[in-house]
């Protein structure tokens, strides 16, 4: 087993490693496509990552959430266009993802009279970006779901293979 790093400033990826508790040279016999040196410049950022590296640390350390971290700290389109995703447990999701849905309810009806005529006028701008606000929240909270079922998938405590079938036949 290689030696504990004493580093203080660890990137994600290099935190990600050692809390799966893999050595580099573990880390990329599990990866596969990346070499322990390679490995070794990612994590303390000699070298560029690349989407492809990230989905493969991710799977490896079972933690989806990495690519969450690389789409809206490192793509420059993701930084613009992928809602940052804070890991939160089901009843915290859930329970957010309902209050932005009731907001949103009570909000459906100036949002029809706000986008009836195809224009949205000066006073109504305010109004419209308050239930854009609602509308990103949904968005934050639904990309948290799918990041909780990846966790819980990649743990083993959801049976992909019947959650894949289900999903065909829905």
């Amino acid at each position: 087993m290689g030696k504990k790093s004493i580093k203080e400033n660890k990137n994600i990826f290099f935190e990600s490693r050692e809390e799966a508790g893999l050595t580099r040279a573990q880390a990329s016999e599990l990866i596969g496509t990346i070499s322990e040196s390679r490995l070794e410049k990612m994590e303390t950022e000699k070298t560029a990552i690349y989407p492809e590296d990230v989905v493969d640390m991710a799977r490896a350390y079972k933690k989806p959430e990495l690519c969450n971290y690389y789409c809206t700290h490192e793509c420059r389109i993701g930084k613009t266009s992928v809602p940052e995703v804070k890991i939160s447990t089901l009843s915290e999701i859930v329970l957010g993802m309902l209050s932005a849905l009731n907001s949103l309810d009570r909000q459906k009806d100036r949002l029809i009279d706000i986008t009836a005529d195809g224009v949205i006028s000066d006073d109504e701008l305010p109004d419209f970006v308050n239930i854009q606000k609602e509308l990103d929240q949904i968005d934050q909270t639904v990309e948290s779901l799918k990041i909780w079922m990846a966790s819980t998938i990649a743990e083993g405590k959801i049976n992909k293979d019947k959650l894949d079938s289900l999903q065909k036949r829905a």
